[in-house]
């Protein structure tokens, strides 16, 4: 027992162990063929009913209800960018400004009404500069600012626009459809046959093998939604599908470059563990521009 006990108090009496810290893992970015088990797919469907019901609803409603819904989401977008980078000290008002003017004019008037709303609000980001507190890293202010302005408003005024052209409501659901099956695809298909990655040091988890399959069940799913639309042509419906499905993907490399930039994970709570509002749009932000000019040139 003796022997026993010294030894024990020699080894607490020794040098102490250190004990290495666990090396810090880079943020994981969200999106196309990331990690996670089946409990994490089932979560994106429960999260994704209720968003898909709301969608709906604007998308049949249009007019103003489709754009202060789209307005509304823009300034959830905005804030979540705003705070990445709160220290930069953006100008959050004349940012949610300037996005409210590029929707009004959306909505209310042509692509140069557009323009021009753009430009009112890059003055009014300047002039509120001016207004607060004047600082030294007033460029970055600045920068940050229209930064979310040209992500995140310019996208939705498309979207008011898609909405407003011929059958616009069918081709915003079939862009929406394009997007979230085609995200949905890669996220399983990386999963299930990934190799390659796809850009490791923005986001590690995305295989060049799920962007493919991505793409062509993204573009597949279009063209069978446009079976139900008798004023879409399957040859039309499919290039609908494969812009959208070949695009939408560079809105989530571009968020998670944004994200590993700022050093987070998820840009927001809105949509529980699954992230933010721009976890849930930064494909979409990139599908719909492309949506509006594949349609405006078979019109």
């Amino acid at each position: 027992m003796a022997g026993r006990a010294g030894r024990r108090g020699s080894d607490r009496s020794g040098p102490a162990v250190r004990r290495r810290a666990p090396a810090r893992r880079p943020p994981a970015a969200r999106g196309a063929d990331g990690g996670g088990g089946g409990s994490d797919l089932l979560a994106r469907v429960l999260w994704a009913i209720p968003a898909i019901i709301v969608a709906i609803f604007l998308v049949v409603q249009g007019g103003p209800v489709f754009a202060i819904g789209v307005l509304a989401l823009g300034i959830v977008c905005l804030h979540e960018l705003y705070a990445m980078f709160e220290r930069f000290h953006p100008v959050r008002l004349g940012g949610f400004v300037a996005v409210a003017g590029i929707v009004a004019a959306a909505l209310y008037g042509t692509p140069i009404q557009i323009l021009m709303a753009f430009a009112a609000g890059f003055l009014v980001i300047f002039l509120l500069t001016l207004a607060g507190p004047l600082r030294s890293g007033a460029t970055m202010a600045i920068a940050i600012t229209l930064l979310g302005v040209l992500w995140i408003g310019l996208p939705l005024a498309y979207a008011v626009l898609l909405r407003r052209l011929p059958h616009g409501d069918g081709i915003v659901v079939d862009v929406l459809v394009g997007t979230f099956i085609g995200d949905t695809a890669a996220y399983l298909g990386g999963r299930a046959f990934g190799q390659r990655p796809l850009a490791p040091a923005i986001s590690p988890n995305k295989t060049l093998e799920g962007l493919l399959i991505g793409i062509v069940i993204g573009a597949v799913a279009v063209w069978f939604a446009g079976l139900y639309q008798d004023w879409l042509s399957g040859w039309d419906a499919l290039l609908l599908g494969v812009c959208v499905a070949a695009v939408a993907p560079l809105g989530d490399l571009f968020e998670s470059l944004i994200k590993r930039d700022a050093d987070i994970k998820d840009t927001g709570k809105l949509f529980g563990a699954h992230g933010g509002a721009l976890d849930r749009l930064d494909a979409v932000l990139f599908a719909v521009p492309v949506g509006f000019y594949v349609w405006l040139a078979i019109l």
